[in-house]
């Protein structure tokens, strides 16, 4: 069933504007022109994040992080193997997945850990990617109290996440 999803919706779309007589064609072409300027506003912010957690991942400051963060986090009841996940899902969504996949490889896909970790990945958002692209789009430019705002509900999911994980 769900692989007629997208399908149907596509048909029906087109349907819809063959109805309104817009002339879909030229409704696309337009729209993607407009992407590209807006890829060449967001590039550098984008880039600017990626290299960010790149530096932090090789240099070994995530894992130094991960082991200064680790009794808070199990006071909180995040799985230590975890930590490193929490701590770089505000940055990346490409980084968080090859964790994910890391800790689904080892643990084993219906552990304990491993639920956990898929639901802080759903339940999460890369706060720091989201900034950066709105700030690159609005004349919004401080941020005062969203990003301390957005991290601690980031680590409030996740304590919440592995409390369900684990009473499930």
């Amino acid at each position: 069933m769900s692989a007629y999803i997208i399908p149907v919706i596509f048909i029906a779309l087109f349907c819809y504007s063959k109805y309104k007589k817009v002339n879909t064609y030229d409704t696309f072409v337009k729209g993607a022109k407009k992407a590209i300027p807006l890829v060449i506003d967001i590039f550098p912010y984008i880039a600017t994040i990626m290299i960010a957690v790149a530096l932090l991942r090789v240099s070994g400051v995530t894992l130094l992080l991960a082991q200064f963060f680790s009794p808070l986090f199990h006071l909180l009841g995040i799985p230590s193997q975890l930590i490193e996940l929490v701590l770089l899902r505000p940055f990346t969504g490409s980084g968080s997945y090859a964790l994910l996949n890391n800790v689904l490889l080892e643990y084993g896909a219906d552990s304990y850990i491993s639920r956990c970790a898929c639901v802080i990945l759903g339940c999460s958002e890369t706060i720091f990617y989201v900034t950066a692209v709105y700030t690159s789009q609005t004349k919004v430019k401080r941020l005062l109290y969203a990003i301390p705002v957005a991290l601690i509900a980031s680590v409030v999911g996740s304590v919440v996440a592995c409390l369900l994980c684990k009473i499930i």
